[in-house]
């Protein structure tokens, strides 16, 4: 009888302890829980703005309240808009467009303040914040490129306007580069590649017809360090070519100037581009030009006036710069340039909507060799904003 008693008194203590050593773990688990979902949330840039004429047109739509107000008080405007304008799934035009953009031509600048008032005036709900982060992502980048090689991170995520010929096309050039030079070359479409330890390992990042605001404020920063500190960038068309831009470093200090407009009479061309310094390190063995069919970008300052590298222009005399029923022809129209941005090699073409583009050899030229730039493999170095002589060319 006694040892049964201590039997059955040993069989619970056993059972209080598991149940204690499952309590103890599920609290660690909650804990731990918390701290993922904390750290799994997306800190977008716009999240706690308040809404207005100059908020990205997609986050109105996205709150029934302000889609009402536009609805009412500019029927003639946003009721009757293009269903491209109206769509609420990324990729989404309305992304990288604002109501002020929209409205402007339609309505009078008094009726545009009462729409601002109306819409500053809405709550921003917690429903408005996940609906705007909800573009963003913070998906680590699990691919490593191969040690002993230059590497190449072709980035390509899109939440704005996306043509996915253009993508593909340039997609399909880059890794014909790559395999041709020996690069290491890993592709995404994910955000949170954008981290200082991801990107330490790469010597240049390529932005492949980005568009729309697609960055965390912590994956802004550390794009933005990693350029700084010596990084490699290089923008092709699109990812120059929004219309609204919601992070004033990228588009003002990375790329040097904002997009005006294209022609739309009709939207490709053919155009004569001329070379600005034939002896430069990536324009080399383009002579003093060439003639290609393309959608032509004008931007709103001239990115000479940036103190921007020219490497190409635009003859305007070769195509008609008008665009929307306006002139946007600028005179002196550089297509391709490059920047120090403090330490760091920025080389932006506006060049490369249509597929074709990506088969022509002068223009893929120009692209291996600005990304030989951007690596640090030819032509001149940057630092603090500077260019500075610290490369032998290693073509």
């Amino acid at each position: 009888m006694t040892g049964a008693l201590i039997k059955k008194g040993s069989d619970m203590w056993r059972i209080r302890l598991e149940w204690m050593i499952a309590g103890i773990a599920l609290a660690f688990a909650m804990i731990l829980g918390s701290s993922n979902a904390a750290a799994s949330a997306p800190d977008c840039p716009l999240r706690d703005q308040p809404f207005s004429v100059d908020s990205p047109l997609l986050d109105l739509w996205l709150s029934p309240a302000a889609t009402q107000i536009l609805d009412d008080q500019a029927p003639a405007v946003f009721v009757g808009a293009s269903d491209m304008l109206r769509n609420r799934d990324v990729p989404a035009f309305a992304a990288i467009i604002t109501a002020r953009m929209v409205a402007r031509k339609k309505l009078s600048a008094e009726q545009v303040d009462r729409l601002d008032r109306s819409l500053r005036a809405l709550p921003v709900t917690p429903s408005d914040r996940r609906a705007r982060c909800a573009r963003y992502d913070e998906t680590p980048l699990n691919t490593r490129p191969v040690r002993g090689r230059p590497a190449v991170l072709v980035f390509q995520k899109i939440v704005g306007f996306r043509d996915g010929p253009s993508v593909d096309a340039a997609e399909q050039a880059l890794r014909a580069m790559a395999k041709r030079r020996g690069w290491s070359i890993v592709v995404t479409d994910r955000g949170g590649a954008m981290t200082a330890a991801t990107l330490s390992r790469f010597d240049t990042v390529i932005w492949n017809n980005v568009s729309g605001d697609v960055l965390t404020i912590r994956q802004r920063a550390a794009f933005r360090t990693y350029i700084e500190n010596g990084g490699g960038f290089v923008g092709i068309h699109g990812a120059g070519g929004d219309l609204a831009y919601f992070w004033d470093w990228y588009a003002d200090e990375l790329i040097g100037t904002r997009f005006r407009g294209h022609p739309t009479q009709p939207s490709f061309q053919t155009a004569r581009i001329d070379v600005a310094d034939p002896d430069a390190a990536i324009t080399q063995g383009l002579g003093s030009g060439w003639t290609m069919n393309d959608e032509w970008y004008s931007f709103v300052t001239n990115p000479r006036e940036t103190k921007s590298t020219i490497l190409l222009t635009l003859d305007e005399q070769t195509y008609s710069p008008k665009g929307g029923g306006e002139d946007i022809s600028m005179g002196d129209h550089p297509i391709a340039w490059t920047r120090c941005v403090r330490d760091g090699r920025a080389f932006f073409s506006a060049m490369g909507h249509r597929p074709e583009t990506y088969a022509d050899p002068s223009h893929n030229r120009l692209l291996e060799q600005g990304i030989l730039w951007s690596i640090g493999r030819s032509g001149r170095g940057c630092r603090a904003g500077q260019a500075i002589d610290m490369f032998r060319d290693h073509r």
